[in-house]
């Protein structure tokens, strides 16, 4: 089987998976994190099979969606890269992408796995965390939680540990302190860094008005 052909068949399986998942976790959110990775991996050394791959299968199964067990997602990817003969040093590769992509697993006090591939994805799936449409997929999540949009009384906590952002169930406001407003710099790749800029900017300003609208002075 060539690569060409395990990329496509790994884009019907997440498809038909991820269809109908949550409208930010959902089958077009890893077909932007695709993209975007597939574009960042242009200007990096790095291998463009296990972008891909890595990219198609990183929410295959995410955690918060699965009682926070996150052995469900890299179980799922293994068995499905195995039934099809993918080389076991890229399964290997693969698994351990999905494994240490999320921004939780930034909060250990110790990053177990690091690669120019992981560096790619990380980034692309970041990029889709942040900007009008992370924007959007924050509060849709939110919505899904049934999360207050925003509390003043209830302020942001910025010294969480993995566990305790697992378990957070704060208002959706807060989330823009605890993590997207983090991300731009925690980008790895030279072309992650200048998207996320934008992106950021335009967070900035969508808070700007949020709170002003809030207090009824715009």
């Amino acid at each position: 089987m060539t690569n060409n052909q395990i990329i496509e068949i790994t884009k019907n399986f997440v498809y038909d998976a991820l269809y109908n998942a949550e409208g930010g976790h959902d089958w077009f959110h890893i077909e932007r994190v695709y993209n975007n990775a597939l574009m960042i991996c242009k200007t990096e050394s790095a291998n463009h099979l296990i972008v891909a791959l890595g990219a198609l299968l990183h929410d295959i199964a995410d955690s918060k969606f699965h009682n926070g067990d996150e052995s469900v997602g890299p179980k799922i990817a293994q068995n499905f890269l195995h039934k099809h003969n993918v080389d076991n040093a890229a399964i290997e590769h693969v698994v351990n992408i999905i494994k240490n992509i999320s921004f939780k697993t930034s909060l250990q006090a110790k990053v177990p796995f690091k690669s120019p591939e992981l560096d790619v994805i990380q980034d692309a799936d970041r990029l889709d965390a942040i900007g009008a449409i992370g924007i959007a997929r924050c509060f849709n999540y939110g919505g899904f939680k049934n999360r207050k949009l925003f509390d003043p009384s209830i302020k942001p906590n910025m010294t969480m540990t993995k566990e305790e952002y697992k378990k957070s169930e704060a208002p959706t406001i807060n989330h823009f302190y605890e993590k997207l407003l983090l991300l731009k710099d925690k980008m790895n790749t030279k072309t992650g860094k200048r998207i996320a800029q934008q992106r950021h900017e335009f967070m900035e300003q969508y808070l700007n008005q949020f709170y002003a609208e809030w207090d009824g002075k715009r």
